[in-house]
């Protein structure tokens, strides 16, 4: 894809979470105790939003589709979607009644923990026609309880003619094997992490249920299986400030070079190189990391 070339739009959907993280955390807090954390910070949060942020910096036209928390959340989130220059039009108000959605995320020795509260509905009513007028070629979805909850996402897309992705994310309340097997076969790219996918395996959702499925492993990497092979990439070294949100920058990496008809090789490695610059900051997405982004993006459309 050369230069002049505008790269795919793309929809992100799902759920969109005010992230509270504590960082430089010496442990996990166990019952009956109390751990202070060195750092923290408010962000906006959800793979749905990550992704589209970091994809937005790479140059993609890219629109979301979330519910947006009312105070005392509001004007955090709402600054930080500014900021990604995402297209919110399909966004609406959580309304009144909901109560935020939330996710406190503890960063500890390079992992994470979290606890997140739901409520209400994962995005608003979308249809075939705001795919068509926003141009998308592509839709994300952020999470598979979005898609379990939303399965007319697919027709959607394909009514369109985009192409369609998916992010697992972890759920203990997960939709039987048969439904989530049905659902991921439909999709183009499904995008789990290296625990997600052993879960899914030991539920006998078959690891290549997907026509492509990228797993995540963190610090060992990246790994892809299609038609009938499998390719590694290993991982960029880098100190993890905060690991929140790095699958979901790899994500974007690895999408807008697949998107961009790259060998699948290279797509490992853009994703892996995206989630390394993640990692480093507080929170799934912010500023300076569009900014890195912007160079990145521009530095592989000029080879």
């Amino acid at each position: 894809m050369s230069a002049k070339t505008p790269k795919p739009a793309v929809l992100s959907v799902g759920r969109l979470y005010c992230d509270l993280i504590f960082t430089d955390v010496p442990r996990l807090p166990s019952t009956g105790t109390e751990v202070y954390a060195g750092d923290f910070g408010i962000h906006a949060g959800g793979g749905a939003f990550i992704t589209a942020a970091h994809l937005a910096s790479l140059g993609h036209r890219t629109a979301l589709a979330s519910y947006i928390p009312g105070a005392p959340f509001h004007d955090v989130v709402t600054e930080e979607l500014r900021d990604a220059e995402l297209d919110i039009g399909l966004c609406r108000p959580l309304g009144a009644q909901m109560d935020p959605q939330l996710t406190v995320a503890i960063a500890v020795n390079g992992d994470r923990a979290f606890l997140t509260r739901r409520s209400g509905p994962a995005l608003p009513d979308i249809d075939a026609g705001d795919l068509g007028r926003l141009g998308v070629a592509h839709l994300h979805v952020g999470e598979l309880a979005t898609l379990v909850e939303r399965p007319d996402l697919i027709a959607m897309a394909r009514q369109a003619g985009a192409t369609i992705s998916l992010d697992c994310s972890w759920d203990d309340d997960i939709a039987p094997p048969r439904v989530i097997a049905a659902l991921i076969e439909r999709v183009d790219v499904f995008l789990p992490n290296e625990a997600e996918a052993r879960r899914l395996a030991d539920l006998g959702v078959p690891a290549r249920c997907a026509p492509l499925t990228a797993i995540k492993k963190g610090a060992d990497g990246a790994a892809v299986l299609a038609a009938g092979t499998e390719l590694t990439e290993p991982a960029q070294p880098v100190h993890a400030v905060d690991t929140t949100g790095a699958g979901d920058a790899f994500n974007a990496g690895f999408l807008s070079a697949w998107l961009g008809g790259e060998p699948l090789q290279a797509c490992l490695r853009a994703g892996n190189a995206l989630g390394a610059r993640a990692i480093a900051g507080r929170g799934g997405f912010h500023r300076s990391q569009a900014r890195d982004e912007d160079t990145f993006a521009r530095t592989r459309q000029a080879r």
